[in-house]
């Protein structure tokens, strides 16, 4: 079907691979029919915090509900929710030809392994994307936040990067895609805090009582995380130890300097507060669920972090969106750690 094949046309799927596309690669998406009569439709419009926008028509989107359209792919860009990756992996090592290079740009740790054991003769990249994606309506996706695409080292890249580069989306190479990964788990832990507060990322980072929900997760991931000997990657101008303690300052002060950690659309919001507001699963399991694993690794809790999963399940449960004020939910996980 194409040279590059985005398996799982989403948010993330559809705007990496229409930028890809707009920037002259031969690309081709592969997702539900839903999503493809809205290209078929629509097209992609694609645009980004920075008054960048693209547009590529309708019939130049090369859509396909079915799997096997991978077949001729040289490389493939897994974006699929975290919980559809085993099916994903089943369904790749049923039509990839030999040679194919697979990159998972998923959430979650451990996504890469699942599709690797599915796909022993192909080389499989952990990936990561540090921005994020919003859906303004069928075939229009918004890049809200500012990041460059990270993947793990390897020659297979090679022929690929030029594609990258040219669309504006430059692969930075990670010899140890692990310490990245956690970095980017540990800013991720403001999702579930995003979407149970209801409102955009910024005006919800701009309130100190949610940074605080925020720095309470982080500081319990860092401690396991030292325990474990593992050491995040530095994603922003701080290194990630010294984020909770700079998430505690007061909003004037993180107003000054925050746009110099990352820059943030207004109507930017969460991929799990998108979730919520369309009644699907969440990934918490593979984001805040990633810290409980880790504890139960070193017969440890992590009470601030397990409150944040069984809110936002509770919240997936609700027929009435929540929408937690910043004091009550620090109220809620400061009751959770012990005393």
């Amino acid at each position: 079907m194409a040279e590059i094949c985005i398996y799982g046309a989403g948010s993330i799927g559809c705007y990496v691979g229409g930028r890809l596309a707009a920037a002259g690669s031969e690309v081709g998406f592969i997702g539900r029919a839903h999503v493809g009569a809205g290209l078929r439709e629509h097209g992609l419009t694609l645009s980004d915090y920075r008054g960048g926008r693209w547009q590529i028509p309708p019939p130049l989107v090369r859509f396909s509900s079915d799997a096997g359209a991978a077949a001729n792919a040289g490389l493939v860009l897994v974006t699929v929710k975290s919980a559809a990756t085993p099916a994903a992996a089943t369904e790749l090592a049923a039509v990839l030809r030999p040679g194919a290079l697979v990159i998972s740009f998923q959430n979650g740790l451990g996504n890469a392994d699942i599709l690797r054991a599915a796909l022993p003769r192909h080389t499989v990249l952990a990936g990561m994307v540090p921005f994020n994606v919003v859906g303004r309506g069928p075939g229009a996706f918004h890049q809200g936040s500012a990041g460059e695409l990270d993947v793990q080292a390897a020659p297979a890249l090679r022929p690929f990067m030029s594609d990258f580069s040219k669309a504006g989306l430059p692969l930075t190479v990670h010899a140890d895609m692990l310490p990245v990964q956690w970095a980017k788990l540990l800013l991720n832990l403001n999702n579930a805090i995003n979407a149970l507060s209801n409102l955009p990322l910024k005006e919800e980072l701009s309130q100190r009582a949610y940074r605080r929900c925020l720095a309470l997760a982080q500081n319990e991931a860092l401690a396991l995380l030292v325990q474990t000997g593992i050491r995040p990657a530095r994603l922003t101008p701080l290194p990630a130890a010294w984020i909770p303690r700079f998430l505690n300052t007061p909003d004037a002060l993180f107003e000054r300097l925050g746009g110099k950690m990352v820059a943030i659309d207004p109507l930017a919001r969460s991929s799990m507060s998108d979730d919520l507001a369309a009644g699907r699963a969440t990934e918490i399991d593979w984001i805040n669920g990633e810290v409980l694993r880790l504890a139960e690794r070193h017969r440890q809790h992590a009470p601030v972090n397990a409150r944040l999963c069984a809110l936002v399940r509770a919240a997936e449960r609700s027929a009435v969106r929540p929408s937690w004020a910043g004091e009550d939910l620090l109220a809620e996980l400061l009751a959770a750690t012990p005393r």
